[in-house]
């Protein structure tokens, strides 16, 4: 058996911290191999050490990084040794790497082109016509189009996806023989996600390339690796070939990562989580890491750290407990009542615009709009849960905010009961505000960083005049407990938390003058599946306690699947398809709707769709095209699609699609 491109061998790497910069171990003694054309997907949740690792195999640690013991070869050639000029003559030419948040990896100042082309010349020695010509096909070869004007464009120019096709385009630039791909998908559509991992999939397969991804993602894992490791906190807790990582978990971290999953089979249910959060560097335990939050656990795992056992042929875990297959580590499902909803209508929004002017001239004269959002219409009844989705830039954000006023709509109407929102005088509006409020995407942007959380959640009480400021106090405590945090919280700042908990305390603060309505905005992008689990676990019994309506805007169909009661699926500032959950992702009408949903990544083998590309991107919408704006992307555009925006036909009593092919 010949040697793996890359081999991991006890690799210990960690942070220095304190006066006596005591060195805290991020990344204490995992091993793991890469073969040329195989990609060994690295798994686990935030802060087990997964992007640690790929910065101290490309010997790119911030400062206070140090590796501490264990051994990096490329193909032979150990790494940790070499000086750092040796180092720069490896990275970029025979590896690479995709850095997990494109918007801050590239440089703002320079060109597409200048960036590229810096690898080029340094690693391949092209400059000149040559160059440029090697440059706009990197450009061609990632999916972009006319790569000529791209070039000549800044990276705040283009879209989340294509500033990751940028960065996979430098990444090749040097044609490495192993790419490390940091959460390359991360926040991505799901239709630019399936983009993306066709690239990587297609440029492995045509260099032999070896692929080392890191994820939180089982969908991409089940797309796209051979074997998969699974770490926590520091250390490797499973490896696995990908079919029996699907078909035979056993450590029981793997088993709750996979009962944390948002599915349709489980909608009604709640979630499976995982108690607690991983342990800080300085806290590690000293058996078993996972010991604190794991249902299985024994008096060894708290005395002593478990030792690797073999399953089968390339199958191993680090546990003491022996799996058995009785679905036990799969939790069983809670009851839970269905909510009936009522015939009225909480809100009513019809034909909603939202137009933003271009202006342009020393004179600032308006010469077009940006038609964001260009006649919406849907309703929301008390309890129940629409989940807006589409692409990023269709305008889904656009619409909620619009709702609550944040911004002024250019025409249509938003009742809230039988208020109207449009128009509404400032002072007016304040108070109306107490019956709706909003979950950012963000929470860590969202929160006041100098404000304590007591602080931030009695702040909306007394701005509404919610109670007096007596008893802001005892109802801070119950808001946390609501959310599952303890009093003590209410002292603390946001940053002494998680992105879970951030996200509780944003709910805690929306909830604290007890609305009727919440828009959360993406609430569980970027998280992981165990905290998601949370989130939704809680936004679900929250519905459940307080019958409060949800306009979900999202593109993660997992937990549209799960939350969801209806359906509204924007494209290009319209929606294009409406109607129950079951009906719009059971039965899908429009194009675009099969083309999203196809592209999901599912985390099974069997049973997975095959994805409809859709060509090109999402037109400008301040350029939208001529009839169905989305005929330039339809294999099933006709003439009157190029013509003639289609009417809205009634698939049934609840079911409606904008699309010609049903007349």
């Amino acid at each position: 058996m010949s040697d793996p491109l890359l081999s991991v061998r006890d690799l210990r790497l960690g942070f220095t911290a304190g006066r006596r910069a005591k060195t805290l171990l991020a990344v204490d003694g995992i091993s793991f191999s890469v073969g040329s054309g195989e990609t060994f997907a690295l798994l686990g949740e935030s802060g087990c050490g997964k992007s640690a690792t790929a910065q101290g195999i490309m010997r790119l640690l911030p400062g206070a990084g140090r590796i501490t013991g264990g051994s990096v070869r490329l193909a032979g050639e150990e790494l940790l040794n070499l000086a750092e000029a040796d180092m720069r003559r490896i990275r970029g030419a025979r590896m690479a790497m995709i850095f997990q948040e494109p918007a801050t990896s590239l440089n703002p100042v320079l060109t597409v082109g200048q960036q590229i082309g810096e690898v080029l010349s340094r690693h391949r020695g092209l400059a000149g016509p040559e160059a440029a010509a090697a440059m706009a096909g990197l450009l061609k070869q990632v999916g972009i189009a006319d790569p000529e004007r791209r070039l000549n464009e800044y990276p705040f120019q283009l879209s989340g996806g294509m500033k990751q096709r940028v960065m996979i385009a430098i990444a090749l630039a040097g044609e490495p023989e192993l790419l490390i791909a940091d959460e390359p998908t991360t926040a991505l559509d799901v239709t630019v996600q399936a983009q993306i991992l066709d690239l990587l999939a297609g440029v492995q397969a045509a260099r032999g390339m070896g692929l080392l991804l890191i994820t939180h993602d089982l969908g991409v894992v089940a797309r796209m690796a051979n074997r998969i490791g699974v770490m926590y906190a520091g250390e490797l807790v499973e490896v696995a070939s990908r079919e029996a990582f699907f078909t035979a978990p056993q450590h029981p971290y793997t088993r709750a990562l996979f009962s944390a999953l948002p599915e349709v089979s489980r909608r009604g249910h709640p979630l499976l989580t995982i108690p607690g959060q991983v342990p800080s560097l300085e806290a590690m335990p000293a058996g078993c890491r996972f010991a604190d939050r794991c249902g299985q656990v024994m008096a060894v795992c708290r005395e002593h750290s478990p030792p690797w056992r073999e399953i089968a042929g390339g199958h191993a875990v680090r546990c003491h407990w022996q799996a058995a297959d009785d679905g036990e580590a799969n939790g069983s499902p809670g009851k839970r009542a269905e909510l009936q909803s009522p015939d009225r209508h909480l809100l009513e929004v019809a034909d909603l615009k939202v137009h933003f002017s271009i202006r342009r001239g020393i004179l600032q004269r308006t010469v077009g709009y940006v038609k964001a959002v260009d006649g919406v219409s849907l309703a929301l009844t008390p309890g129940r849960t629409l989940a807006l989705v589409g692409e990023s830039g269709c305008g889904k954000t656009t619409v909620g905010k619009a709702i609550l006023q944040l911004i002024a709509p250019t025409g249509g109407s938003v009742r809230l009961g039988a208020t109207e929102l449009v128009g509404m005088k400032p002072r007016r509006l304040r108070a109306v505000r107490r019956h709706m409020q909003m979950v950012f995407q963000d929470p860590f942007a969202s929160l006041n960083p100098r404000l304590r959380v007591g602080e931030i959640i009695a702040e909306g009480m007394a701005a509404l005049r919610v109670g007096s400021t007596a008893d802001h106090g005892p109802a801070v405590a119950a808001l946390l407990a609501q959310v599952g945090l303890p009093a003590e919280a209410a002292d603390r700042f946001p940053h002494e938390f998680s992105g879970g908990q951030r996200q509780r305390i944003a709910v805690a603060r929306a909830l604290a003058v007890q609305p009727e309505l919440l828009i959360c905005d993406e609430p569980t992008s970027a998280l992981d599946v165990s905290v998601q689990a949370q989130i939704l676990n809680l936004l679900k019994t929250l519905q459940e306690a307080l019958g409060v309506a949800y306009l979900f805007i999202t593109h993660n169909f997992a937990v549209v699947e799960y939350l969801a009661h209806d359906v509204a699926v924007m494209y290009l500032g319209r929606i294009v398809e409406r109607g129950s959950a079951e009906e719009v992702l059971g039965n899908p009408r429009h194009p675009y709707t099969r083309a999203l949903l196809s592209a999901v990544p599912v985390p099974r083998l069997e049973g997975r769709p095959e994805a409809i590309k859709l060509p090109g991107e999402t037109p400008s919408p301040a350029k939208p095209p001529a009839g169905c704006h989305f005929h330039p992307r339809c294999i099933h555009a006709s003439e009157a699609c190029r013509r003639d925006y289609p009417a809205g036909t009634r698939v049934s009593e609840t079911h409606t699609v904008v699309c010609h092919l049903y007349p």
